[in-house]
């Protein structure tokens, strides 16, 4: 019971990230301690359409899935995306420093995690190699949470199909969000007027573009994983850090960087919680573990 409700938490983490641009649902993923679970059960899933030919291959499949990780984590996820809809979505036009202030503890702490995954991959600390990878990843990162948003108010059905295809991507790669792709290209508000004014044929070239990047990237990303462990986790980290810069609490509406304002106590009060959740979560996982 009590490592289903702690499932069930983490999907309403992992479906709160995913409202808020800049926060990535493969970060909180990552940060709880199920990022690659999710990331193998994905790959099951998408792999078993390829034998979606032969139902008895599908069904054999489905049996191998974490039921008992997915039910709840995806309930959350569910009820943190309608949820934030209504609440938290608001609260980014009159809270933001303080949204932005509590995420950006949460995403600091969480470069703990993979830089700890990377350590215990190869039983060896960080050598300059590692800390390079890292700082270039980083750089990366922080140059495209920099990009002004944008506006395609008219796209064509190949612009649709790849940009679902690439910010999908973001919510199984932590450091940058989906949303915060779709509005760097420009897609962002299209897209959510497309939802909001039922156009179908928009949301099934968006589905379809989706399907394709997700199915391509989780298979990629589990491959660098399994065979590339220790340089991959450091750019997981890298990127990480890097989009600290989009969570970074005042900012202008072009994304440019302001100076601290009065709210700077409040800012640093709620980052150090942001840290401090990580912290908690970690225990909590570490005593699932040992009763396990």
């Amino acid at each position: 019971m009590i490592k289903t409700l702690f499932n069930f938490v983490r999907g309403l983490l992992i479906g709160i990230a995913e409202v808020i641009p800049g926060v990535s649902g493969g970060t909180i993923a990552l940060i709880t301690g199920i990022y690659n679970r999710l990331l193998n059960n994905a790959d099951l899933v998408f792999k078993s359409f390829l034998n979606i030919s032969k139902p008895s291959r599908v069904l054999q499949v489905f049996k191998k899935l974490e039921w008992s990780l997915l039910i709840p984590v995806l309930v959350g996820m569910a009820i943190a995306l309608v949820l934030g809809a209504k609440f938290i979505e608001p609260l980014l036009e009159t809270n933001p420093i303080e949204l932005r202030a509590i995420f950006s503890g949460l995403v600091a702490a969480g470069i703990y995690i993979p830089y700890k995954m990377s350590v215990k991959s190869t039983n060896s600390k960080w050598n300059l190699k590692d800390y390079l990878l890292a700082l270039v990843s980083a750089l990366a990162a922080f140059m495209l949470t920099g990009l002004p948003p944008g506006e395609i108010s008219n796209p064509s059905s190949i612009v649709i199909f790849f940009s679902a295809a690439v910010a999908i991507c973001a919510l199984v790669l932590p450091g940058i969000s989906g949303s915060f792709i779709l509005l760097t290209i420009g897609m962002y508000a299209t897209t959510i007027n497309a939802v909001n004014e039922r156009n179908i044929q928009y949301l099934l070239i968006f589905a379809i573009g989706a399907l394709v990047g997700l199915a391509s990237f989780v298979s990629i990303l589990k491959w660098l994983l399994n065979e590339k462990s220790r340089p991959t986790l450091v750019i997981l980290a890298g990127l990480m850090l890097g989009s600290l810069r989009a969570l970074w609490p005042w900012q202008a509406e072009d994304r440019a960087l302001l100076a601290p304002n009065s709210l700077v106590i409040m800012a640093a009060i709620l980052f150090a919680i942001g840290i401090f959740v990580v912290w908690g979560l970690l225990k909590i996982e570490n005593r699932i573990g040992e009763r396990e």
